[in-house]
């Protein structure tokens, strides 16, 4: 048995797997704040998955947001957890005696979602949340690059004199296409921005249809930066805005058969099939997490 956790700023969402990628339980509960705690509630959490399966467990992957130290599982900074410099792979190994991996969040996704979709070959998985990143997958094991950043297309600059991006540039694509650029674009609405927006514009108020439009335009750009740069198979878009489902979908495979129809290069990328939607109703981050290769697993000293 394989345990993955995902943990987020607010929840840890764990599953205990069988080697034949079956879920045999599930646990979420209150991440808490500081390293103290969020140690503790791992802890806490691999435990529970233990008892409540009576069955031991190989090994434990970890998928938490930040900046990650993959091969020693040190998490860096996670400004949301208030982690920095955390040993959190040899804290839990240490505690458990278990084989212990720690990685991006976005990536663990990736992971499980082409776990999920019963994808190999190569695949990317397109986050839109607050920010904007993929994760790329290659017959079920990560890519990460030379030096860990494939698949940060949200800091890619496409806007000449753009605003500010977080990440110190102007102009980034995450400026354009997540849920940040969507609060800024069109501010003071209660619940979900993107819906409320996507709503509007359905409605016909032509302030939310350009919204709405310059939106999917962005995304359309990380879809074919990750087609035409890595040439992956797929781009399953997740993340908290996936939850708009056909309502973003069918706008971004129109947006790609209007320029298929005028540039034989875009038709001849077959962009409209290749973007899907990845399940909103499986852990994914989770999920990807118990199926981390052991290649760079932290073990107990």
């Amino acid at each position: 048995m394989r345990i993955g956790l995902d943990i987020g700023g607010t929840k840890i969402d764990a599953v205990a797997v069988s080697p034949s990628g079956t879920v045999l339980d599930r646990v979420r509960v209150a991440t808490g704040f500081g390293p103290e705690v969020v140690v503790a509630t791992t802890l806490r959490v691999i435990r529970s998955l233990t008892d409540h399966t009576a069955q031991s467990a190989s090994a434990v992957g970890i998928g938490i947001p930040g900046l990650i130290d993959h091969e020693t599982g040190w998490v860096r900074h996670a400004v949301n957890l208030g982690l920095s410099e955390v040993a959190l792979g040899p804290l839990v190994a240490a505690a458990t005696g278990l084989v212990v991996q720690v990685e991006n969040d976005v990536n663990v996704a990736a992971l499980g979602a082409a776990q999920a979709m019963g994808l190999d070959g190569p695949q990317a998985y397109l986050n839109i949340g607050t920010g904007l990143a993929a994760g790329l997958v290659n017959d079920r094991r990560l890519w990460r690059g030379a030096r860990g950043n494939a698949g940060e297309v949200g800091h890619i600059p496409v806007l000449v004199d753009g605003p500010r991006c977080v990440c110190g540039q102007y102009g980034c694509l995450e400026t354009v296409a997540s849920g940040s650029a969507l609060a800024v674009a069109w501010p003071g609405h209660a619940g979900s921005t993107a819906t409320h927006l996507f709503d509007s514009a359905d409605a016909g108020d032509p302030t939310a249809v350009a919204v709405r439009d310059r939106f999917v335009a962005g995304v359309a750009s990380a879809v074919r930066i990750l087609v035409v740069t890595a040439d992956v198979e797929s781009v399953l878009i997740g993340g908290g805005l996936a939850s708009l489902g056909e309502r973003l979908l069918a706008p971004l495979r129109a947006h790609f058969d209007d320029a298929a129809r005028t540039s034989p290069f875009v038709a001849s990328l077959d962009l409209s099939a290749r973007v899907l939607l990845a399940p909103t109703d499986q852990p994914l981050a989770a999920l990807g997490a118990a199926f981390l290769a052991p290649e760079s697993a932290v073990t107990a000293a």
